[in-house]
């Protein structure tokens, strides 16, 4: 889809009830449903943290999502795909300027050039005791994007084609911190990238506002 066109329909999701918690479970295993239910005692204490999802126009104006491929580190999110965006720091208006702050830090957009659409349903991710807020932006006036280098090992420029399509969602079996063994995960293949956990939670639910308009 033209990128005109789709900022001009995604106007219409600013209203539109959140699917939320619904949404999130389409994506993700019955373990980490469980979890999730057993650990929301200790949601209140969870480090906070914000995140954007960027759609963007490519070079022949076609709707883009920007997402990164993390750096290898000693952590649970090593090596993953997900959003540009991360913990609140004390210098932070609110959660929107944290992830207006680390999007700028990890992929070079500038704060001013994102149009804020809405916020989503935030989510908890008991592994690493975080609580995210994610968003949904417009990046129209794209210039190339500056990846920081010790966080990021890639950029994943992922198609609204792409992203749409329902036979990129597959069940795969992966080592995740819910179990000692394999188990089946809902997943994205997106750009050649299994995208699961979190990530794939929220994309969900995007997904799910998005076939209200598009």
């Amino acid at each position: 889809m033209k990128f005109d066109d789709f900022s001009e329909r995604l106007s219409k999701i600013k209203n539109l009830p959140l699917p939320g918690q619904s949404a999130h479970y389409k994506m993700a295993p019955m373990n980490r449903v469980d979890e999730l239910e057993r650990m929301k005692k200790y949601r209140k204490n969870a480090k906070k943290a914000g995140v954007m999802a960027l759609f963007y126009p490519n070079t022949d104006h076609f709707t883009h999502l920007l997402l990164i491929l993390r750096k290898t580190y000693k952590g649970v999110h090593s090596n993953q795909i997900g959003f540009p965006g991360g913990k609140v720091e004390l210098q932070d208006a609110d959660i929107l300027a944290t992830a207006l702050r680390e999007t700028h830090e990890e992929v070079g957009v500038d704060p001013q050039h994102v149009e804020v659409i809405r916020s989503l349903t935030q989510l908890y991710i008991p592994p690493s005791n975080f609580d995210v807020q994610p968003y949904i932006g417009l990046y129209k006036n794209v210039r190339p994007f500056s990846v920081q280098e010790t966080e990021v090992e890639a950029l994943v420029e992922v198609s609204l084609t792409d992203f749409m399509d329902d036979k990129k969602i597959i069940n795969q079996r992966l080592t995740t911190s819910y179990s000692d063994e394999k188990i089946p995960v809902p997943a994205f293949i997106l750009n050649g990238y299994t995208v699961w956990g979190a990530t794939a939670m929220m994309l969900s639910e995007i997904k799910e506002l998005f076939r209200q308009v598009l």
